[in-house]
């Protein structure tokens, strides 16, 4: 059987963690921030993970060697 081919976009923008779950950056910080509350800002740095068992799976078929 051939190399599966892993979707470029995806793996610029997720990352799989020990466990397998999907993790992933928050948009949204990169520019206009004055408008943006400070607790909100301080959220967006944190790393956040996939929960939707549907999307995850989508992602996980297109990340094959994680």
């Amino acid at each position: 059987m051939g190399k599966l081919k892993t979707k470029k976009g995806v793996a610029k923008r997720f990352r799989l963690t020990k466990k397998r779950k999907i993790k992933y950056d928050p948009c949204s910080k990169s520019h206009l921030l004055s408008s943006k509350a400070r607790v909100r800002l301080r959220r967006l740095k944190r790393a956040k993970t996939v929960h939707d068992r549907k999307n995850a799976k989508y992602l996980k078929r297109m990340l094959p060697y994680g």
